[in-house]
């Protein structure tokens, strides 16, 4: 059976989905309200180099998307930046360079940064880890990076696990009851990834039993 989310309005408390999700369905939490504030006040900034960092899954690139499709600006990936890049991002104002690692062309990454700077840019960074923290081999670099305003997408909050859980599932038209999530809660690990994991396995579990979700198919996805 397939229920709207704001069929659930009333079962919920404390949880306003026409209050916290946000363009494109972007759910807006404890967890990173912070981030999706700045990305609004945007150019209001202390500098103007941004890093977004947290794990696989934590809504980086959603972040981003919500911030390009209002502002503009043009994404550039890091492990494939290259000099024409270089050249594409004369008539942005706003760059933004995904998934930056140790892998990057350190050089053209350096280049990258001083472009922004003499050309008053803005260059928004996403990365799993806060990229001073990246131990980069050129010493200009690691200097360059401290330079950045350090941004952390924290451990999702019971609120946010609630939403992803109930979001994705009802996207999957598959239903679930209240005190089901809130026992999932309780026992999941609170890491993106995970999350993500749990909800595909309880897809393919649903769609193999070809029966609602209970507390017995919750137990053998959770491994109890």
């Amino acid at each position: 059976m397939d229920f709207g989310m704001r069929d659930l309005n009333q079962e919920i408390i404390k949880f306003d989905y026409n209050k916290n999700f946000k363009d494109d369905d972007f759910y807006v939490s404890k967890s990173n309200k912070h981030i999706f504030e700045l990305l609004n006040k945007w150019p209001k900034w202390e500098k103007n180099f941004l890093n977004i960092n947290g794990e696989n899954f934590s809504g980086k690139t959603h972040l981003i998307n919500i911030f390009l499709k209002k502002f503009n600006g043009i994404k550039l990936e890091s492990n494939s930046l290259n000099n024409n890049d270089l050249q594409d991002i004369k008539i942005h104002q706003n760059i933004v360079l995904e998934n930056l690692n140790k892998k990057i062309d350190e050089n053209l990454f350096f280049t990258l940064c001083n472009i922004i700077e003499q050309d008053n840019k803005y260059l928004i960074v996403t990365s799993n880890q806060p990229i001073v923290d990246i131990d980069f081999d050129l010493i200009d670099l690691k200097s360059r990076s401290k330079n950045f305003l350090l941004q952390n997408i924290e451990k999702p909050d019971d609120e946010l696990i609630f939403a992803l859980i109930l979001k994705n599932l009802s996207d999957r038209q598959i239903s679930i009851d209240k005190k089901l999530i809130n026992y999932i809660i309780k026992r999941i690990d609170r890491s993106y990834g995970k999350i993500i994991d749990f909800i595909y396995k309880i897809d393919e579990v649903s769609l193999k039993k070809k029966r609602s979700i209970d507390f017995k198919i919750i137990k053998e996805v959770l491994g109890e």
